[in-house]
């Protein structure tokens, strides 16, 4: 694989490229929980589109540095904007095009996985939400205290918990702002996959984007293509649209389908290469 140069991003974030095609972000500002500020904000959202594009990266892994995931929102930061009348959340909402952090509404066709140590809150829970595989460390908190503020987990939170958990378990955890464990996150609400040791977090996380990448980038990011396609359409529409689709045509008219198949043949282990869609 190439060596391959992130973006220029500032100190907010840290990135680094692991073994065997796996980006990993980690959110920095410890002292502030991670809150997020428009500064991380367009980082996250240069280093995304980076990885979108790059296709020597298959799987990305977001965590935050010390002891907390994300806080969510800056509150100081947009109350200073709430008291001076500069505040426009509507218009700001629209313009995040990928949502909070540029992963609550981001749709791609990579797997991303959280590894949440200590919690995730508010826009921190939307992020967390919206990837596809969440690992979580004892111990962690989640809450969408938006109504405890007189704000809403506007940033496509809603629809990606109640999807997730239905209707009655999404109210209730934002209807009520409370907060839950990774374990009542994981085997009550369906939205964390697994729970470990905070000195495991990232070593398991990493280890899941491994078995990702042991598979067939193509058929990986095909299949995830479908998955986004299951959240907006119906049966039908949804299938048919991924049949025809363009990551469809890439797995059945690619390389990696003939070496796929061949590998099982001679009993050995496939080599994969990159797609080029």
């Amino acid at each position: 694989m190439p060596h391959l140069q992130p973006p220029h991003h500032s100190n907010e974030v840290k990135v680094s490229i692991l073994e065997n095609r796996v980006l990993l972000i980690t959110f920095n500002r410890p002292k502030a929980l991670n809150a997020m500020t428009p500064q991380m904000s367009e980082d996250l959202k240069h280093l995304l589109d980076w990885f979108e594009e790059e296709s020597e990266l298959w799987v990305v892994i977001v965590t935050g540095e010390g002891r907390i995931f994300c806080a969510g929102a800056d509150l100081k930061a947009w109350n200073n904007d709430q008291q001076n009348g500069v505040s426009k959340e509507q218009e700001g909402v629209i313009a995040l095009v990928h949502g909070f952090g540029s992963i609550s509404r981001r749709q791609s066709n990579k797997p991303i996985i959280a590894a949440v140590n200590g919690g995730a809150y508010g826009g921190g829970l939307e992020m967390v939400l919206n990837c596809d595989i969440v690992i979580a460390s004892e111990g962690a908190k989640f809450a969408l205290p938006e109504v405890k503020r007189g704000v809403v987990a506007i940033q496509g939170g809603i629809p990606r918990l109640a999807q997730i958990a239905g209707h009655q378990l999404a109210s209730e955890l934002l209807l009520l702002g409370k907060t839950i464990d990774a374990v009542e996150a994981q085997n009550r609400f369906g939205f964390v996959n697994t729970v470990v040791p905070p000195s495991e977090l990232i070593p398991t996380a990493v280890a899941i984007a491994q078995q990702i990448i042991a598979n067939s980038p193509d058929a990986v990011q095909s299949t995830k293509h479908g998955l986004l396609l299951a959240q907006k359409h119906n049966f039908s529409e949804s299938f048919l649209t991924h049949t025809w689709s363009a990551h469809s045509k890439q797995v059945y008219k690619g390389g990696n389908i003939k070496e796929g198949l061949k590998a099982f043949a001679e009993k050995r282990a496939p080599v994969w290469t990159s797609p080029k869609l």
